[in-house]
């Protein structure tokens, strides 16, 4: 992963970006990494290396984008130089790239989570995309050399933006968005545990 001070020197070999003519976008992908899981003899320990390694992928990319992003913002920004409001701008641009339906209020299908018939409501990124996004972002700058307290993914107006469209497609979609209660795994009274 390119440091804070790397990336802002980023070279054209971090990130290879193919132009897409049929509208104009770019769709950017990191070079191969070579990565091998070391030999494990449980499939649990297998696994867990495995979405571990599929993590630590997902945060390269995810890093590397954000820099291509940086590097053609008009003027060319530096990370150093990044607030919560250059962040708030690459994620109101990655909605052209969502394939969640979010419906206006005036449609009649608002509200409504499977709507029967095609509508021309706007396609956007999903609120649970964007808040893991900026999990593996706000990490990865941390990571990269970023001071906490310098975070431009922790920003408030970050969490506020993400907060607004989670509550947002909540209500257009018709889908609760509440916290899940995680499950107790206490055994049984009369159940020996083993150790």
């Amino acid at each position: 992963m390119n440091s804070i001070g790397d990336m802002e020197s980023m070279s054209s070999e971090d990130t290879v970006c193919k132009a897409n003519n049929n509208n104009s976008s770019n769709h950017c992908q990191s070079p191969p990494v070579n990565s091998s899981s070391p030999p494990s003899s449980s499939v649990a320990s297998t696994s867990s290396t495995t979405s571990s390694s599929r993590y630590e992928n997902q945060k390269r990319r995810d890093w590397n984008t954000f820099g291509q992003y940086l590097k053609n913002h008009k003027p060319p920004l530096t990370l150093s130089r990044c607030s919560g409001a250059h962040v708030l701008e690459f994620l109101r641009y990655l909605d052209q790239f969502g394939k969640t339906k979010v419906h206006i209020p005036i449609c009649p299908f608002y509200g409504h989570p499977n709507p029967p018939a095609p509508c021309p409501c706007p396609l956007k990124q999903a609120w649970g995309s964007l808040d893991a996004l900026i999990g593996r972002l706000r990490a990865a700058f941390e990571e990269n050399g970023g001071k906490p307290e310098e975070n431009p993914f922790g920003a408030r107006a970050v969490r506020l933006y993400l907060r607004e469209v989670r509550d947002l497609q909540s209500k257009a979609r018709g889908i609760s968005y509440e916290k899940r209660k995680r499950k107790n795994h206490q055994p049984a009274a009369g159940t020996p545990t083993q150790p």
